[in-house]
């Protein structure tokens, strides 16, 4: 076969850095700090920070490979280590500080771990883990000088503004194979241990071509973007990367993700877009109703980790005038798989119509393959009726678990696709519609009750601000669906307006048998409602 004559250029992530400060040098970073006041500074202030600490990381004897984990919010330092690490070959191991304790501990045991910069937020959390932080030899407080843990038991704590006034602020980045690692992100370990996916700068920066591609114009110079989605959390979906590539703004809430520390930072920084789950989003609709008005240049919202409720989403279009674009995508995806991608006729369609549209996880991205199977495994047609088992494949997608045979084993088809653990139908037009995951479906005499579906009619109910369901025990059915809610502010509904209201939106043996309510649902370690504990706390419900 003939080959073409094009240079072999590698697909590395220090380019990134290096293009934004060259094309996109006056761009603001702005962060929220832990310490307190808006840190400001531009794409090449950035670069010259990055260059500093990439040059410290070297001198404290860092090497290609090793593990570099970190512990912190969304600020313009962690933004730093992204591109510090990666850029001298090294990994960079985010770690989610909402773990238990002992995931957190198994995750840097299983990534060997040798240097741990921390915010100064974590300081206790670092110091009751030591023991059991074996690999860890470097300990780094992510601050300066002036805001130093007076008192401490890790040794050696070394200060990360005292690393970069050291270092020299240029730098030529070494060179290597554009499969070398750059980054590991653990999965949240719902089910057994977390399971590390191992990024590579290929995959990092491809993931970036295809989120600019796929996002419509989100991506611009003049349109700030806001990651609520944690950078601990999958490369914060990987936005670090893509707005270095297209130069957006890039304004950091640091640790105060409350709605209305969001809104505050949202209109004195002039966000165009947001990117996060949906329980920041309630969140933030709560506060907007308060003022009676939304930040000034909000326009957009990207939604995923968990599906978003028809009337919310109508809700933020109707009364608010910002869009939603719903998302979906898996740590081991980079972790987008797919966005909502209108044509030019949906974009007419009634308000109505195009929120029934939205609803749906969206259209895969450009590089990600997609097909669900049966539970023979046999590919199922892509007619918006069929359903199955989603599997994945694409240079974004892993191809099996960190150091972790048996997981990879579970995971991967014998055609090398990867299983998702949802259940799913996709149309003919390509929009991929989840039905639920595997084992939060319901299954009751043997008919399968879908809880998103009856979150979403439960949600768009008056009085209810959000709502899950889990199944429980029934003795003629094997399962029935319970409906857990949260009550809006002041609403008085009940137990039978609620099923009342259900009655008219579903089918009569989809509706739950009973309705409990709670102050608050609980939510797992990336922000979803957490089906596992809900199911924990009801295990005992009788209907």
């Amino acid at each position: 076969m003939l080959k073409g004559q094009m240079m072999d250029r590698p697909l590395l992530v220090s380019s990134l850095i290096d293009f934004a400060a060259e094309v996109h040098a006056t761009v603001p970073v702005v962060s929220a700090t832990v310490e307190g006041p808006i840190h400001r500074q531009t794409y090449a202030e950035t670069h010259a920070r990055v260059a500093r600490l990439a040059n410290a990381l070297t001198a404290m004897g860092v090497k290609p490979g090793d593990r570099i984990a970190t512990l912190a919010w969304n600020t313009h330092r962690h933004l730093e280590l992204y591109f510090a690490i990666s850029g001298i070959g090294a990994v960079c191991h985010t770690i989610n500080p909402r773990l238990f304790p002992e995931q957190m501990a198994y995750i840097v045991r299983h990534a060997e771990d040798t240097t741990l910069f921390f915010d100064t937020t974590f300081l206790p959390l670092v110091e009751k883990l030591r023991a059991v932080f074996e690999p860890i030899r470097t300990y780094v407080a992510m601050t300066d000088r002036a805001h130093m843990p007076a008192e401490t038991n890790l040794p050696g704590l070394l200060c990360y503004e005292d690393l970069l006034a050291a270092a020299s602020p240029s730098i030529v980045w070494p060179e290597f194979d554009e499969n070398t690692a750059c980054a590991l992100c653990y999965t949240s370990g719902t089910t057994g241990d977390p399971k590390g996916a191992l990024y590579s700068h290929r995959s990092n920066l491809l993931h970036s071509f295809y989120v600019v591609a796929s996002a419509q114009g989100a991506f611009t110079s003049a349109r700030p973007v806001l990651p609520v989605v944690p950078l601990f959390h999958a490369n914060a979906w990987g936005l670090p990367f893509v707005v270095a590539l297209t130069g957006s703004p890039f304004v950091m809430p640091g640790p105060r993700l409350d709605g209305a520390n969001l809104f505050d930072l949202m209109e004195t920084t002039g966000v165009w877009g947001g990117w996060g789950v949906p329980t920041v989003w309630l969140g933030l609709l709560d506060e907007m109703a308060k003022r009676g008005r939304k930040p000034a240049g909000l326009s957009r919202i990207l939604t995923g980790g968990s599906a978003m409720s028809p009337a919310t989403i109508a809700t933020f279009e109707r009364d608010w005038n910002v869009d939603i674009i719903h998302g979906w995508g898996m740590t081991e995806m980079s972790p987008v798989g797919s966005l909502t991608q209108l044509s030019a006729a949906e974009e007419q369609l009634p308000l109505e119509e195009r929120v029934a549209i939205k609803g749906r996880q969206g259209r895969r991205m450009y590089g990600v393959e997609m097909k669900i199977v049966d539970a023979d495994g046999r590919p199922q047609p892509h007619d918006g009726t069929s359903q199955g088992e989603l599997f994945v494949r694409g240079a974004t997608v892993i191809s099996g678990y960190y150091a972790n045979p048996a997981a990879t084993a579970a995971a991967m088809d014998k055609d090398g696709w990867f299983g998702t653990g949802d259940v799913a139908t996709i149309t003919e037009d390509g929009w991929l519609v989840l039905v639920d995951r595997t084992k939060d479906l319901v299954k009751s005499g043997g008919e399968w009750i879908s809880s998103i579906d009856v979150e979403n009619a439960a949600i768009g109910c008056p009085g209810v601000a959000n709502a899950a369901v889990i199944a429980v025990p029934h003795p003629k059915w094997n399962e029935r669906p319970l409906l857990v809610v949260v009550k809006a502010k002041d609403a008085t509904i009940g137990k039978a307006e609620i099923l009342a209201y259900l009655g008219t939106r579903l089918a009569r043996w989809q509706v739950p048998d009973d309705v409990v309510f709670v102050e608050a649902l609980p939510l797992t370690a990336t922000g979803k409602i957490s089906k596992k504990d809900l199911r924990a706390l009801y295990a005992d419900h009788r209907l």
